[in-house]
């Protein structure tokens, strides 16, 4: 038995044409819906990029007690286990996040790992000289504090050095990364007990895609125009947001392109018989819907938090069939540890999906979503609550052994107000460090502190009319109770949303 998984980072489900789609022909994404089962309700659990990932690693949902870090010492890792079971398990990547401080422990839980570098503002091609003047953002807006507009002219700086680095389509980062997973599985498709993830950053900003990709999509005039939106509402005019979307329709052409070479190695080497295909994301990303560019700072509106997956799993054979089932990132490991046979941890609460791909067996009634310390999020499919964190709530902490985040280490200041606390369920008797952090409020007048809005996904899609009906905000809070016991979150949770 050998896996597949190709990830992608911000891949937005409605942009996809089997997902509805219209603005831009996809081919391989259609063909990849041919051979798959393709998931109508597969949805995020913890937001955004690291966390996300260390789910596809422990199969259970990290953000009610850590934000973005590193694979803990306590982690259950799925490659890792694969690889303690005999299984060769790679990754390829592009997605420089891996060796921040923040992502430091996730590439070596791997049997080999490759990082190809350039993407976003990636400390790579060096220049003593100025900061590059970057042409291809919009200036941050006035109230985003001077700390993170310094980070972002860093990074803007930073990443035009990293272009110009770029000669050619192959000399990409994307290219690069899908050129040596798809090497991998040439060299390697006769041989049994293997899994590979092949992953990009694309089409995460900043939308940096070779012209020709732009001027396939008709919008020759907009090559080398703004590219990166930043985190901030739309203020932007309407030519502005032409080009940011032209930009990242154009990547995510790139994004198909190569995605096609992996079908042809399947298709070429007869993978489909005994090889598991999954394709994915980590989350979605706003272009200007709501009001808003990109995540996080907003309510956790469908575009972000509702993902496209398809699945491919050769002992059921099924292909070009919807599933209904209320799936989550949770559900991934689980779902490889089982297609090969491993026994899968107590402490993963993600469900394998194999009967789900086969006969859309239902693996769950609810979902559970969200940043930590952030909003609160449950949806069962049709109905989704949306609860903010109050502002009178207690301390919200970090619990962790491993203090970093994204780009640096916990401060000094930080961990002389921490505190060892009693081990949690999945903690493997270790105590944890409890570090004080600050609460995530969403921005806009949509959702305000302690409040709850419950939408009909069904008939409001959208989300663009919050209803009000008691029962049905009862029963998904009930249910939400039910999965914080269930993850053993932190007793301050409860409290801090009127729980």
């Amino acid at each position: 038995m050998k896996a597949v998984m190709v990830m992608y980072d911000s891949l937005r489900l409605g942009d996809l044409p089997c997902y509805g789609g219209k603005e831009i022909e996809l081919p391989n994404f259609r063909r990849l819906a041919e051979h798959t089962a393709v998931f109508d309700n597969s949805y995020v659990c913890s937001l955004p990029c690291m966390p996300a990932r260390r789910e596809i690693h422990t199969g259970r949902a990290n953000f009610l007690h850590r934000s973005w870090g590193p694979i803990e010492p306590f982690d259950d890792s799925m490659p890792e286990i694969l690889k303690k079971n005999g299984i060769y398990t790679r990754i390829v990547t592009d997605h420089n996040h891996y060796v921040e401080d923040g992502g430091a422990t996730y590439l070596p839980r791997f049997s080999t790992w490759e990082l190809n570098r350039g993407q976003e503002g990636d400390p790579w091609q060096a220049s003593a000289g100025p900061v590059l003047e970057n042409p291809h953002g919009k200036p941050l807006p006035d109230a985003v504090p001077q700390p993170i507009r310094n980070l972002f002219d860093r990074m803007h700086g930073q990443d035009m050095l990293n272009r110009n680095s770029y000669h050619s389509v192959q000399e990409y980062p994307q290219a690069r990364t899908f050129a040596q997973g798809v090497d991998f599985i040439e060299k390697n498709h006769m041989y049994d007990n293997w899994y590979i993830q092949i992953e990009t950053f694309d089409p995460h900003e900043p939308f940096d895609v070779p012209d020709q990709y732009i001027r396939r999509i008709c919008d020759p005039d907009l090559v080398g125009e703004l590219d990166w939106p930043p985190y901030a509402p739309v203020t932007e005019t309407e030519e502005e947001i032409r080009s940011f979307r032209t930009h990242y329709l154009a990547l995510l052409a790139f994004c198909d392109e190569s995605l096609g070479r992996v079908l042809d190695a399947f298709d070429k080497y007869d993978l489909w018989k005994d090889t598991m295909l999954i394709v994915n994301t980590d989350h979605g990303y706003l272009l200007g819907e709501h009001g808003w560019w990109s995540k996080g700072m907003m309510p956790d509106y469908q575009e972000v938090m509702h993902t496209p997956l398809f699945i491919y799993d050769p002992r059921s054979h099924v292909q070009g069939v919807r599933r209904e089932a209320l799936v989550q990132t949770i559900d991934l490991a689980p779902t490889l540890l089982d297609f090969f046979g491993v026994e899968i941890p107590a402490d993963m609460l993600g469900k394998p999906l194999g009967r789900t791909v086969a006969e859309d067996a239902k693996v769950r009634e609810y979902a559970l979503f969200g940043y930590h310390g952030g909003t609160l999020n449950i949806t069962d499919g049709r109905y989704k609550l949306m609860a903010a964190i109050r502002k009178d709530a207690p301390q919200v902490y970090d619990y962790t052994l491993m203090p970093t985040h994204m780009r640096e280490r916990f401060s000094a200041a930080e961990l002389q107000q921490a505190k060892f606390v009693e081990p949690f369920s999945f903690t493997k008797g270790m105590h944890v460090l409890a570090v004080p952090t600050k609460p995530k409020y969403p921005a806009g007048d949509v959702l305000k502190p302690g409040e709850v809005l419950l939408f009909d996904l069904q008939e409001d899609p959208g989300e663009m009319h919050p209803i009000q009906d008691e029962k049905i905000i009862r029963r998904l809070k009930n249910a939400l109770l039910e999965l914080l016991k269930e993850n053993d979150a932190p007793a301050e949770v409860y409290e801090s949303y009127n729980l």
